[in-house]
């Protein structure tokens, strides 16, 4: 791996602004939020189709049933995570759904443990560190209202789902490239939110024009801009260097929370993000070790 370069550091901090503001943008559109969880997949479609059309022709033609099951599995959990993630930064500070929703780590590692692989003590501690913290924030929420309690429980489902997202993806990443993937990750994740709309007759038009450039905004930078960034600075950044460094999404989201929306998280929560950032950097470093 190549050394680390000016590019990739500002590619980085590009990056984690871009996902930091996805809360903040998502509190502030004036729209449902499940039409906001399928707008931006399917406006990241609308990019994607023509690129992957010219690029990526003859692979997509070619993917096996296998790849193409893994895709839909993955764009299924997306849309879970997204039904379940954006509702909740409506619901409780951006702050604590974001934090909450960076809960994927512990649950991959859960998953691991289910399947039979042990856990060392520095994932368990990161764990515990985490779980307390969860509980920590959360725990602010109980003298609040019934809202902001069931936007958190929201958000750990959604940090769930981005668990079994990512678990799926990987698998199918060994073969498929990254355009391809995510396209057809994003397709089947906009097929089910727009079926679940259309269920639920949910609005999926007649915004004002600041709500859509919000979704345009969100499609552009936290759904297309960040992630890839993201990508980018794989080249010369480990893997879960990056995954640490995205935790910074969590004090990026709280501060645009405040400067935008006036949200200041209470004197509870605040120890608890702490904790729950802290034990969630903890499993991903010892994670990297037991890989070791």
């Amino acid at each position: 791996m190549t050394k680390p370069h000016l590019p990739t550091y500002a590619a980085l901090a590009v990056g984690i602004v871009a996902v930091s503001a996805s809360g903040p943008m998502i509190a502030a559109a004036a729209a449902p939020a499940l039409a906001i969880a399928f707008w931006r997949n399917a406006m990241a479609v609308g990019v994607l189709a023509p690129v992957a059309g010219v690029v990526r022709r003859e692979e997509l033609r070619g993917l096996d049933r296998r790849a193409v099951l893994l895709c839909v599995l993955a764009g299924v959990a997306l849309a879970a995570h997204f039904a379940t993630w954006v509702p909740s930064a409506t619901m409780t500070s951006v702050a604590t759904a974001t934090a909450l929703a960076t809960t994927q780590p512990i649950w991959t590692g859960l998953f691991a443990f289910a399947r039979g692989q042990k856990l060392g003590r520095a994932m368990w501690l990161g764990i515990s560190f985490a779980v307390l913290g969860a509980v920590l924030a959360t725990g602010a929420d109980l003298n609040g209202s019934a809202e902001a309690l069931a936007g958190d429980g929201l958000a750990l489902l959604g940090g769930l789902f981005a668990a079994v997202y990512v678990t799926f993806g990987e698998r199918v990443r060994a073969e498929v490239s990254t355009t391809s993937y995510t396209l057809l990750c994003y397709g089947v994740c906009g097929a089910v939110l727009l079926a679940v709309c259309l269920l639920w007759n949910v609005q999926l038009t007649g915004y004002t024009a600041s709500t859509w450039l919000l979704l345009v905004a969100l499609t552009a930078g936290p759904q297309l801009l960040g992630h890839s960034l993201f990508n980018f600075a794989l080249k010369r950044v480990q893997a879960h260097v990056l995954s640490v460094l995205i935790l910074l999404e969590v004090p990026g989201a709280a501060l645009l929370g405040w400067a935008w929306l006036g949200q200041v998280p209470g004197l509870l929560a605040l120890p608890g993000l702490v904790l729950l950032v802290g034990g969630i950097a903890v499993v991903v470093l010892s994670g990297r070790s037991a890989g070791r």
